[in-house]
C-alpha cells in the first residue's frame, strides 16, 4: 500500500498504534485501563490503543460546540455504510431502505432474533465464538446450539449441518447467529463457505442473523464477503458498524441490513428499538464510513505488522504455543495446551465461574498481562487465551516478553 501523504495539519500520516504512550493510555477511564490494577498490560477486551480518527473527532467537536446533541434522524448512517461496502467489498446492490439503526450490533442480533424466533426456539453458533451470543440468546429465552469449528479453525458442514438438523427438531423457528469476520479464531470466511451456510440454511428452514463489526478489520491476503451478497441469503440479516475498525465501541450506533426477503421482517422491528442509539454516535460512525478510509488504512497496515511481530515474538518467548496467524480482526487465539496449565474453570462460595482461568489466570498473576480467557468462549476454547495485539510495538513486545518469562 502507498505511503500516505501530510495529513490536514501538515504532518506526517503515522500509525495510529504508535501515537499513544503507555502513560496516556493509562488517563482512559474505559474498560480496558481500569478492569486491572496500573502494573498490568490489559491485551483483553476489544479496544484499540489508538486516538480516535481526524475527522470523526473534528465531528464530534463540532457536534459538541453546536450543542446538537439531540436525538438522532434520517439515513446518513446508512448511506454512508451503502458507499463503504460498495467501495471496499462490492456490495453494490446495498437498499437504504432495508436498513434500521439499532443500538449495537448485539442489541440489534438480539432483536432481529426476536422478529424471526420464538422463546424457546434454538440459535446455533460456530463455538468457540465470542461470548455474548450465548449471554444474549438466554437472556432472550432462546437455546444456544453449537456447531463447534473444524481443526483448522474453520467452520464445519457437516457440525453445521447436525447443528441445524437439532435446532430444527427442537423449535419452530430456528436461526443461525453467524460470526463474519469469526471473534476470536480471526478467520474469514471465503464466499464459497458462506455458499454451503446459505444452502444449508434453506435445507433446514434456519434464518441467519451475520455479525459484521470486524468487516473493515480484514487484513492483506483475505477478502470480506458481506454474507447478505452471498447466494440464497435473501432473507438473511446483517449487523455493521464502525464500533471495532473506529475505536467507538462507546460511542453506540449500528445498523441492521435485510435482505429482500426479510425486509418484511425488519419493518416489524419495534420503533423504540431507533432510541437505542446516541445520536453523537450516529455522527461518530457516519463520518467514521464516510471521510475514515485514509485512517483505516493506515491502521490496517499497522495492524498487519504487529500479526507479523507477534509471530516472531511467538517464536522467540513461547515456543510452545501455536500461532496461526488470523485473517481479519486484531485478535489472536493462541493454543496454550502444551503449557501444562490447570483448565479448570475456579468458582465462588456461590458456584460462580470465574471469567479468568487456566492460561490466562497464569499470565495474569505471574507476568501481570490481561488476556481474555478461552473457556468463555464456549465448547474449544479451554486451554485457550485471546490476545488483542491493537496496541503498540513496544506494548506488545514487552507483554509477550512478560509471558515468556511466567513460562
Amino acid at each position: 500500500m502507498a505511503s500516505p501523504g501530510p495529513s490536514a495539519d501538515g504532518s506526517a500520516a503515522r500509525n495510529p498504534l504508535t501515537l499513544l504512550t503507555l502513560d496516556a493510555l493509562r488517563q482512559r477511564t474505559s474498560m480496558k485501563w481500569r478492569m486491572f490494577p496500573p502494573d498490568v498490560l490489559p491485551l483483553w477486551v476489544a479496544e484499540m490503543d489508538v486516538p480516535l480518527a481526524a475527522p470523526v473527532a473534528d465531528a464530534l467537536r463540532r457536534a459538541v460546540d453546536l450543542g446538537d446533541t439531540g436525538y438522532p434522524h434520517g439515513t446518513a448512517y446508512a448511506e454512508a455504510i451503502g458507499d463503504f461496502a460498495a467501495r471496499r467489498w462490492g456490495w453494490r446492490d446495498f437498499r437504504v431502505a432495508h436498513t434500521s439503526v439499532v443500538p449495537d450490533v448485539m442489541m440489534g442480533a438480539v432483536e432481529v432474533l426476536r422478529l424471526v424466533t420464538d422463546p424457546g426456539d434454538a440459535v446455533v453458533v460456530c463455538s468457540p465464538v465470542y461470548p455474548p451470543f450465548y449471554a444474549f440468546v438466554t437472556h432472550a429465552d432462546r437455546r444456544v446450539v453449537e456447531a463447534p469449528l473444524g481443526p483448522d479453525r474453520r467452520m464445519d458442514p457437516a457440525a453445521l449441518d447436525e447443528a441445524f438438523r437439532r435446532a430444527r427438531a427442537h423449535g419452530r423457528r430456528p436461526a443461525f447467529l453467524l460470526c463474519n469476520p469469526h471473534n476470536p479464531t480471526g478467520v474469514v470466511h471465503r464466499r464459497d463457505e458462506l455458499e454451503a451456510v446459505a444452502a444449508l440454511a434453506d435445507r433446514h428452514g434456519v434464518r441467519v442473523v451475520s455479525d459484521e463489526i470486524h468487516a473493515p478489520l480484514v487484513l492483506p491476503g483475505a477478502q470480506f464477503t458481506p454474507y447478505l451478497t452471498v447466494a440464497g441469503a435473501e432473507n438473511a440479516f446483517a449487523l455493521v458498524s464502525a464500533s471495532k475498525a473506529w475505536n467507538l465501541a462507546g460511542l453506540k450506533a449500528a445498523l441492521a441490513v435485510a435482505g429482500p426477503q426479510a425486509a418484511a421482517d425488519l419493518r416489524r422491528m419495534p420503533e423504540e428499538v431507533s432510541h437505542g442509539p446516541s445520536h453523537l454516535g450516529v455522527v461518530a460512525h457516519t463520518v467514521a464510513f464516510r471521510e475514515g478510509g485514509p485512517w483505516l488504512d493506515l491502521l490496517l497496515d499497522g495492524l498487519d505488522a504487529n500479526r507479523a511481530l507477534l509471530a516472531t515474538l511467538l517464536a522467540k518467548h513461547l515456543p510452545s504455543v501455536p500461532y496461526h496467524r488470523p485473517e481479519g480482526t486484531y485478535l489472536a487465539w493462541l493454543d496454550c495446551t502444551g503449557l501444562g496449565v490447570d483448565t479448570e474453570q475456579p468458582a465462588d462460595d456461590a458456584g460462580v465461574v470465574s471469567d479468568v482461568a487456566g492460561p490466562a489466570k497464569m499470565f495474569l498473576d505471574h507476568a501481570r498481562v490481561a488476556l481474555s480467557s478461552g473457556h468463555v468462549f464456549g465448547t474449544g476454547g479451554a486451554g485457550f487465551v485471546r490476545l488483542n495485539f491493537a496496541t503498540s510495538p513496544a506494548i506488545l513486545t514487552e507483554a509477550v516478553t512478560r509471558m515468556g518469562d511466567a513460562v
